[in-house]
């Protein structure tokens, strides 16, 4: 008898300890916002949001921040993905990752639509992948038993970011207001006969800015679309395989399919002389310059009615990164709003981008 007294008090102790344990790895983070960013940009990303600095290690591809950003996911430049952080684990057990996260999981919302466990977009985050691919099965079952998680996109996702192998962030995103895809990075494929890397940029940017009813209305095989720095020929080939047909202007040589393609015009002239002698439907732009002479360049045909529609990088410099885009881009809402033009303009650094920024530009019927 006294036997069992003793092993049910050493249970009831150390089951109390392990309780204790765990609630001091679960950290509440009351209004903490958690965003991912390309890794070298993580101060770019807090300074477009004004909001307080938590955390944003140089290199680390994330921020974690205090109080809600001053922006929506879809006017964040340097953002990648919105979170809302609801609790923190820290000190996460290598034997039993499973019973702290679960424990650590709010309240509210009930229900989620999707769980992403996620890594940071880096050389250390790749490592933490296989991990994370190898524990989602486990983490699924037991939030699908619990009914917690369910098949309905409109409902929140939940997503647990690891940014190290001991450390996970527990957190939620508005599928309204967030990235579509886990990470928030939207991979496109390499075709083989692409002339250039770049020309991922321009189907990951259609895919970011347009909607699939707009990318049905606005690129119809037929349509006419002007390159300007076409060379050599990634944004042009990305515009052909969509049936477009294309002025590619630039003093550099096109080169392999996209030299030869017979939808295809190259014309050796400067991109910032040429104006065609109609209007077009689709105007882009991957030209090595300064942001505000290119965005300037864009303003002017959108304003003059040379296009309508119009995507365009802008190389940003290595320091004072976001005064440079803002100068840009309001040098563009500036010629627009003096003419009474109604515009669309959004900016994001894609995935496929690197020290530089995408610009989507429209016209809006009034």
């Amino acid at each position: 008898m006294r036997r069992g007294v003793y092993h049910f008090e050493y249970f009831l102790v150390a089951r109390i300890a392990n309780l204790l344990a765990l609630h001091a790895m679960q950290t509440p983070i009351p209004n903490n916002w958690l965003l991912y960013c390309r890794p070298g940009f993580e101060r770019d990303c807090v300074q477009e949001t004004q909001a307080k600095q938590i955390e944003a290690a140089a290199d680390s591809g994330f921020v974690v921040l205090q109080g809600k950003p001053r922006l929506a996911y879809a006017q964040l430049t340097f953002a990648r993905q919105l979170i809302r952080v609801h609790g923190e684990v820290k000190e996460l057990p290598e034997r039993d990752r499973l019973t702290p996260l679960l424990a650590a999981l709010p309240a509210e919302p009930q229900q989620f639509g999707a769980l992403w466990l996620e890594v940071p977009d880096t050389n250390a985050g790749k490592i933490l992948s296989g991990f994370t691919r190898r524990f989602q099965p486990l983490l699924e079952a037991a939030l699908i038993k619990t009914g917690r998680l369910v098949e309905d996109t409109t409902l929140p996702r939940l997503h647990i970011f690891f940014p190290n192998q001991q450390r996970a962030l527990i957190g939620s995103s508005d599928p309204h207001n967030s990235a579509a895809w886990p990470m928030g990075i939207l991979r496109q494929k390499m075709p083989h006969a692409a002339p250039s890397r770049s020309y991922l940029k321009l189907a990951e940017a259609f895919e970011i800015f347009l909607g699939r009813q707009e990318q049905e209305q606005w690129l119809k095989p037929g349509m006419h679309a002007v390159d300007l720095g076409a060379a050599p020929g990634g944004w042009t080939w990305q515009l052909a395989q969509r049936g477009l047909k294309i002025i590619a202007v630039d003093n550099g040589p096109l080169k392999g399919a996209a030299a030869q393609h017979p939808a295809i015009k190259h014309l050796r002239q400067d991109g910032f002389r040429y104006r065609p002698k109609q209007q077009v439907d689709w105007l882009v732009c991957d030209m090595v310059e300064q942001p505000q002479r290119v965005a300037a360049l864009m303003a002017d045909w959108v304003a003059s009615g040379l296009t309508s529609r119009a995507i365009f990088n802008l190389k940003l410099p290595m320091k004072k990164r976001l005064e440079a885009l803002t100068n840009a881009l309001d040098g563009v809402r500036a010629v627009l709003d003096a003419k009474g033009i109604r515009y669309r303009l959004q900016a994001k650094q894609l995935y496929h981008d690197r020290e530089e920024v995408t610009v989507f530009l429209a016209k809006v019927k009034r």
